[in-house]
């Protein structure tokens, strides 16, 4: 790949990923993927799905959280079995 089409590739692809929180300061990030979960739904609740600052939450766990547990959570979340009170 010549030096153009790299350049041309790095600014069409912006990589990202959640920066540090300073309350979870491990390497397991378990409860940091739990806690935005819980924080999208609770704000999408108080705010509505259209207010744009619950979108960090929404990609925050997106990034940290494997599919089958955001899988796993929606089903639950459906079914009224979620672990956690989603109420803002």
């Amino acid at each position: 790949m010549s030096d153009a089409e790299t350049n041309d590739l790095s600014s069409k692809y912006v990589l990202r990923t959640v920066g540090f929180d300073a309350r979870f300061p491990n390497q397991n990030q378990t409860r940091n993927c739990f806690q935005n979960y819980t924080d999208y739904f609770k704000c999408i609740a108080a705010k509505g799905e259209d207010y744009a600052p619950c979108v960090q939450f929404k990609r925050a766990y997106h990034s940290l959280c494997p599919n089958e547990w955001i899988s796993k959570w929606d089903d639950q979340r459906e079914n009224g079995t979620f672990p956690a009170s989603l109420e803002p």
